[in-house]
């Protein structure tokens, strides 16, 4: 039996920033249902392109998207409202996180590697998700929408983690499931990793980034000889 590709290695890294939904947490799929459902309620017929160039941007850009998609007469607002009336209550006893996560988090916590999060949501949701999650004592800082005049995908919430971290960017590892995530944390000067969710990576992206398949495929480039060692 021939022997299977190795992962590509990574180069050594002083802390790892995550992007939260699609990365960290299980929930793009929950929301895209949630999207789908409020845009019908409102008379609106979503689709997966329009859904597709919404997912991991801020809200600013979501408004900006929608508008353009189906004019200045979409109730932005109301359909803001709507979505994160039924996602707090989808998620309210239970955020599942993706394959991987805790294994990863764990064994960066036992090498005493810090550990920050970048993520396009606002405050409230952020924490409250990650709370829910049994996340949040893992993060040395979280970076938000709250905490940036620029969001993804400018560099900026990228750049502030490593500040919060003590740290220069090229420093860090960063993970990301979207377009506009990969192209904030490659500008920001960290190696950066995407690990697909709902958004299949492009030509474009594959330039700015290493892809792999799973939080177990990032803990295995980066941890190779220890896990080696220790079977």
């Amino acid at each position: 039996m021939p022997a299977m590709p190795s992962l590509p290695p990574l180069k050594p890294f002083a802390a790892v920033v995550f992007d939260m939904d699609g990365t960290l947490l299980d929930t793009e799929l929950v929301f895209k249902d949630i999207v789908f459902e409020v845009s019908q309620t409102l008379g609106f017929e979503m689709t997966d392109e329009v859904h597709g160039g919404i997912v991991g941007s801020s809200h600013e850009t979501t408004r900006r998207l929608l508008t353009e998609a189906y004019g200045v007469t979409f109730p932005y607002a109301l359909f803001d409202e709507e979505c994160r009336k039924l996602m707090h209550g989808r998620m309210a006893d239970a955020v599942p996180v993706k394959a991987g996560v805790m294994e990863f988090l764990t064994d960066l916590k036992q090498r005493r590697i810090p550990m920050a999060v970048a993520t396009s949501s606002l405050a409230a949701h952020a924490l409250s998700h990650l709370g829910t999650a049994g996340l949040l004592d893992y993060f040395h800082a979280i970076v938000t929408r709250d905490d940036v005049t620029r969001p993804k995908p400018d560099p900026e919430p990228y750049l502030i983690a490593a500040q919060h971290l003590g740290l220069v960017p090229q420093t860090c590892l960063a993970i990301e499931d979207s377009h506009s995530g990969v192209r904030a944390a490659h500008a920001s000067g960290m190696q950066t990793i995407m690990v697909p969710d709902l958004v299949p990576p492009t030509d474009e992206l594959r330039a700015l980034c290493t892809v792999m398949g799973s939080l177990h495929d990032v803990r295995e480039a980066a941890f190779a000889q220890d896990l080696v060692s220790s079977t």
